[in-house]
């Protein structure tokens, strides 16, 4: 069974750590180095007990801690300086452990960005953040997932209203550029199923988005246009930028196999389903 945790989602950091029994990894180490290691040992794991860190692109907030990594195997489909890597391909699997990790090439201002679909023989997760668009092609992979991570980082009205310059807004808003939350939520009704159990929206922009626009805006899509294919145990949870979203790991609170989330910022939190039925329902 899988049990992970996003330790950081934002424009100030990404990281993200998951086990399976065999293995334990690291995906980007973005984030502020107190907030990492505390965050890690929250979790139960110790940096010696992880057996590699995959890197999704060289933004710094994505590899901005990698220095405390480098003793580790480091799976990255760009050069970093000072760090001795394992070169990533799209579409070219690998293992670790029995974990089989299959990349996947993104959409994004940096070279070579990368996302990945994360499999064990029980579960899969699927990973993707800092990309305009999702590859028509990659659809049958993702579909299907038990776990999905998935950028829904901007809203375009609010996006376009802030003071920031015109090109980084049109740089935001490209195919080079950020998934906004209709585009995340169409994605998501696509390769959603029964089976899936958990979506994360991730790396939400601080000034032009809000958490529970991306949360209302994802729901409201994704009732239009798949309800009938949704598990109705389905958690819809938007990530902060330093609040842990964990399914297990160390959670003394939590039952086996359930999932630990900002409360209020998940539809589970307001005591009813993302049918908006109450649990006694």
């Amino acid at each position: 069974m899988m049990e992970f945790a996003l330790l950081a989602s934002g424009s100030k950091g990404n990281s993200f750590v998951l086990k399976d029994g065999t293995a334990a990894i690291m995906i980007d180490c973005g984030t502020t180095k107190k907030h990492l290691f505390s965050s890690l040992e929250k979790t139960g794991i110790a940096k010696d007990e992880l057996d590699a860190v995959l890197i999704t692109h060289d933004h710094s907030d994505h590899i901005s801690q990698i220095r405390h990594f480098s003793n580790l195997p480091v799976y990255s489909p760009v050069e970093i300086d000072g760090v001795d890597t394992f070169h990533v391909t799209p579409m070219r699997s690998f293992f670790i452990e029995t974990l089989k990790i299959t990349p996947l090439a993104l959409s994004h201002d940096a070279p070579n960005t990368t996302g990945y679909i994360l499999e064990d023989g029980n579960e899969k997760l699927v990973y993707i953040t800092d990309t305009g668009y999702v590859n028509e092609n990659y659809i049958p992979l993702l579909t299907d997932a038990d776990y999905i991570i998935m950028e829904s980082n901007h809203d375009v009205g609010m996006l376009m209203g802030t003071r920031r310059p015109q090109f980084l807004k049109a740089r935001i808003y490209s195919d080079q550029g950020h998934l906004c939350n209709e585009d995340c939520a169409e994605v998501l009704s696509r390769i959603i199923t029964p089976k899936t159990k958990l979506a994360v929206l991730a790396h939400i922009s601080q000034e032009a988005n809000t958490r529970e626009l991306a949360l209302e805006t994802n729901r409201r899509i994704l009732l239009d246009t798949c309800r009938e294919k949704m598990n109705r145990q389905l958690v819809l949870c938007a990530a902060g930028q330093y609040e842990m979203i964990r399914k297990g790991l160390c959670d003394e609170e939590m039952d086996p196999g359930s999932v630990s989330c900002a409360i209020g910022l998940e539809y589970r939190a307001y005591g009813t389903d993302l049918f908006g039925q109450t649990a006694s329902e």
